[in-house]
């Protein structure tokens, strides 16, 4: 696997992106570093990278039941999605969902052998986001 980036990637499903938003950066000294609101943020500190996934959001189709417990989930990025999901089979591995696409790109679910979820997501390309103010 390789990554694009050097960023350690969690997604956090909320209930609204720009209040979201809005507490990161105002609060924690995150910048925003692409923002699909109402569906999706991306906001960086440091080498952290937090992607904020509303109720409309690719990253909450892809979530097993809300009920279940385990809906935060390590994040990896990859370049070619398809190719690291014909690997992981080929090792035996099975999937949590099927491949899922929005504004960002797309993604898959698996476990680790814990039933902890690892997303596998490959993102489209998108200019920079604008610097804020």
């Amino acid at each position: 696997m390789t990554a694009p980036d050097q960023f350690a990637g969690v997604r956090y499903l909320v209930d609204d992106v720009q209040a979201a938003v809005d507490f990161y950066t105002a609060h924690l000294g995150f910048t925003v570093r692409m923002s699909a609101a109402p569906a999706f943020a991306d906001v960086v500190r440091g080498p952290l990278r937090l992607l904020l996934s509303g109720p409309a959001s690719s990253g909450t189709r892809a979530t097993p039941d809300p009920a279940e417990p385990g809906r935060n989930r390590v994040h990896l990025v990859l370049d070619d999605l398809d190719a690291e999901i014909d690997r992981l089979r080929a090792a035996g591995l099975t999937f949590r969902t099927d491949v899922v696409a929005g504004p960002g790109g797309r993604q898959i679910l698996l476990t680790d052998p814990a039933g902890n979820l690892v997303e596998l997501f490959e993102p489209a390309n998108h200019p920079p986001a604008p610097a804020t103010p």
